[in-house]
């Protein structure tokens, strides 16, 4: 089985952080610093499809638990604290409720284990219109991509994806052509028979509105320890906006 790429910080109790969809490991560094001098060691790892990790033709969440199994199994770790951020945080939850005995805490970062319709078009239309035999620079990508995403932070998040392939070629590392045949997989729910009975965080950006207060019913049901904290002053990048807040919250969980 071909493993996960990552960047191991630290020494100590094993904490394994996900990115969300599109996203990256780098995206979590400046945390994973944090959380590395406070005694863990963290794995900062890239899902299938994304980073530097491998490219594979599935994208569902059944084998993306899997491959934190695989990866774990590799590196002989057990009782882990593992956190996820959005896509990252259903792929978190998959993993604790399929293999609940290697994970010792949850953290979910800003998503709730229902389904959720999918609204990443514009962002999957704008890479895709990237055209890397006529852009020559980042500054150019950007240009381009604003003709579909208005945002300036999400493009610049989505531009942390470019990388120069060869001299004067530059690339995006995620699989765009499998992340977009397969979107639908990425808004699906938690099973409804899956429970995780560990200690649970689950932390909300107070400006988010992925996670409403008619969920907490559901995540009670499938994570029947499950705490949910909000982070006032940060949307869905709840992580990046208020990291200070963020690092305090998994702290005290911890």
């Amino acid at each position: 089985m071909k493993l996960l790429h990552s960047q191991i910080l630290g020494e100590g109790s094993p904490f394994l952080i996900l990115h969300g969809f599109l996203g990256m490991s780098d995206n979590w560094k400046t945390l994973g610093k944090r959380f590395a001098e406070a005694g863990c060691q963290v794995h900062l790892i890239d899902q299938r499809n994304h980073g530097r990790s491998f490219h594979a033709p599935e994208h569902n969440y059944q084998v993306m638990a899997e491959d934190i199994k695989a990866y774990c199994d590799h590196h002989n770790l057990n009782d882990i604290v593992l956190l996820g951020h959005s896509m990252g945080g259903k792929t978190a939850m998959h993993c604790a409720t399929q293999f609940p005995g290697l994970v010792s805490k949850l953290i979910v970062a800003d998503i709730a284990p229902k389904e959720y319709p999918q609204h990443h078009q514009d962002i999957l239309k704008g890479l895709a219109s990237l055209d890397f035999s006529e852009i020559e620079s980042r500054s150019q990508a950007d240009e381009k991509l604003s003709e579909y995403v208005k945002e300036k932070s999400v493009r610049q998040f989505l531009l942390k994806n470019l990388y120069w392939k060869n001299k004067g070629e530059l690339a995006l590392r995620m699989n765009l052509p499998v992340l977009t045949q397969h979107i639908d997989e990425v808004g699906k729910p938690l099973g409804k028979d899956a429970i995780f009975k560990g200690d649970t965080l689950f932390l909300a950006g107070g400006k988010s509105g992925y996670i409403q207060q008619m969920d907490e019913m559901l995540i009670a049901k499938h994570f029947p320890k499950a705490k949910i904290e909000t982070i006032k002053k940060a949307g869905h990048w709840l992580h990046a906006e208020n990291p200070d807040k963020f690092y305090e919250n998994v702290m005290d969980f911890l």
